[in-house]
This record gives structure tokens, sequence and C-alpha cells, in this order.
């Protein structure tokens, strides 16, 4: 998996970003905030990344920061949102004022933003809740440290979905599983994998 890119901008149109990495070119469809970030033709970047893999396309994402980040696979991870959907939600916000709505049950900010209607955003600070906890507003430091180990947690939902899971069924047994205690992609895995065995 590609996890950072580091090159100099070779084209940039929102929300794509052409980045050359030693005479590979890249194309990242990234947020808004992301693309103020990135600086003009012939600057150098580095922008952290997630490989989206469907049926019909291969989409590499970048972000400008590790929160930006941490928060887009959080926010996938919710049923009915999708990468474009949270690419929007983050180009409308930065992580600590999503995670301020999330604090505050703040219905009406989230609606403002294109795509997501009431049912959406209820379901985003009910899921979102437990993910971004008790944080500090306007601390994007908070968000980043709130929502825990995000490459640990999508390690261990890509193996249970190797194992025959359904995608959704892996996030929720893993987001049960989520403990202080784990460290681990292996362990999480054990304790989700427990944790169906207990029902």
């Amino acid at each position: 998996m590609i996890g950072r890119l580091q090159g100099v901008v070779i084209d940039k149109q929102a929300p794509d970003v052409l980045l050359d990495v030693q005479g590979v070119g890249y194309e990242l469809l990234v947020s808004l905030s992301t693309f103020f970030a990135v600086p003009e033709v012939g600057g150098s970047v580095t922008l952290h990344t997630h490989f989206v893999v469907r049926e019909d396309a291969q989409q590499l994402y970048g972000f400008a920061e590790l929160s930006e980040r941490s928060l887009f696979r959080h926010l996938i991870r919710v049923n009915g949102v999708g990468p474009k959907m949270a690419l929007a939600i983050l180009s409308g916000m930065s992580a600590s004022e999503f995670a301020f709505c999330v604090h505050n049950n703040d219905v009406a900010t989230l609606v403002k933003l294109p795509g997501v209607g009431k049912k959406t955003a209820e379901r985003l600070l009910i899921e979102m809740r437990d993910r971004v906890g008790d944080l500090e507003a306007g601390s994007v430091d908070a968000v980043a440290e709130q929502i825990k180990q995000p490459d640990i947690v999508e390690e261990a939902e890509s193996a249970l979905t190797a194992l025959g899971y359904k995608p959704q069924d892996a996030a929720k047994m893993i987001s049960r599983a989520v403990s202080d205690d784990i460290s681990t992609a292996e362990q999480l895995i054990r304790a989700a994998l427990k944790s169906m065995v207990a029902k």
C-alpha cells in the first residue's frame, strides 16, 4: 500500500493534484484544504495517502495532514459514506471542526455540506462519536490523538475481509473490539473473532 508520497507538483486542478515522484506521475484526489496547502506547479510537497480499489476504478487520495487522513479513513467506514462524500466533508471543514460538530451534536452544520442530508448527518454523529471521543474543539492534534491507530484498524479490517467477512461487518467487529489494551493488528483481529464466537 502507498502510505506517503514526496515529489514535485506538475499539475493541480481541484480536486486533482499530479505529483512527479522520481519520474512517475501520481494522480491524487485531495480535499480543498489540502489543495490550498499544496504549493504551485514546480513546488515540492509531501502528502499522506490512502489507496481505494473498487471494481470500476483505483483511486489515490492525498492529505496534507495525518489527522485529515485518519478522519477520512473513519468516515468511509460509516454506512452510506463513500470516499467522494468523505472528501466533500473534509473540503467543507477541518478535522477539528468536524470533531466540534460531533462533540456538540451539530446536525445543522453538517447538512450544509454538499451531499450530506439529515439522515446521513445523524448517522455520522452517532457512528463517529465513539471514534472521535471527547475532544477540545479547535485542536487538530487532539483529533489525531483521539482517532487511534488507523493503520492497525485498517490492517485488521483487511484481514477479516480476506477471511470472507463483508467490509461493513468487519468494520463493526473491529469497532467493538478496539480497546486501550490492544496495540497490534493481530491482537485486534483475535479480539474481534472472539467477540463473534462469544455471541
